[in-house]
């Protein structure tokens, strides 16, 4: 019914209506000084990377009371938000509030809130390795599918992560990494298909692994999904890993 009315109405009508409806808008984005509005706009044109304050400062030319003040008054009107950078904790970072931080900023889905999850990644460790002994040879698909089935986690744990874990116990040489020969083991898993098998008995290396999930670039690379032992991005190109390996 409210939308036959809504069509009946005349183009004049809905005009005027319209009108009416801006002119009674008090969004908070509406209601800012001109301080305020051209903080709040270099804040936005960064996206989902946000601005550090000094940068902020030298963009604008703003003196420090005129930052410091509309900060304050763009966070209470919930336009803007305070991340935590990994690169760097003890700096000031903001980002437009409709924006999410990139893996850049924030880490990935290793960490919360500026902190490296040691717990998740320690179970999922441990998971992964555990699946990958029972099942003798497992896909990524293996070990995900064994993952969700143990209900474990409440949130779903995505390939990604999976991959990445996977890709440490590779490195850390807990596991190996096959492609399907379609015979024998691997009679069961397509052709040139990517699989595990653990290279000893027992679990993996605890507090090493989680060690070198802390401190190994990987744990906070972007690409690492698409890093691959003989791929375009592999550890044996990576300078980040050399760099990692010498200290």
């Amino acid at each position: 019914m409210h939308n036959i009315c809504f069509l009946g109405m005349s183009l004049s009508q809905g005009s005027s209506s319209l009108k009416r409806k801006r002119q009674e808008s008090n969004a908070p984005s509406q209601t800012l000084s001109n301080d305020e509005r051209r903080l709040y706009d270099v804040i936005r044109s960064k996206k989902d990377m946000g601005i550090w304050t000094r940068d902020l400062k030298r963009e604008t030319q703003f003196p420090d009371s005129v930052v410091t003040k509309s900060l304050r008054s763009l966070q209470t009107k919930k336009l803007i938000k305070e991340v935590v950078n990994i690169q760097n904790k003890a700096r000031k970072h903001y980002m437009a509030a409709e924006f999410e931080p990139s893996a850049e900023i924030v880490g990935g889905a290793w960490y919360v809130d500026g902190k490296l999850d040691t717990d998740f990644i320690k179970i999922l460790r441990d998971l992964c390795y555990k699946h990958i002994q029972k099942l003798k040879l497992a896909t990524l698909e293996d070990i995900s599918n064994s993952i969700k089935r143990s209900g474990v986690f409440k949130a779903e744990c995505t390939m990604q992560q999976i991959a990445e874990i996977v890709n440490v116990l590779v490195l850390e040489n807990e596991i190996t990494e096959e492609k399907s020969t379609g015979y024998g083991d691997f009679e069961r898993i397509p052709i040139g298909t990517r699989c595990y098998r653990c290279t000893r008995k027992g679990g993996p290396a605890g507090e090493a692994m989680l060690g070198a999930m802390a401190s190994i670039p990987c744990g906070v690379c972007p690409q690492i999904s698409m890093c691959t032992p003989d791929g375009i991005i592999s550890p044996i190109t990576c300078a980040y890993y050399d760099k990692w390996l010498d200290f």
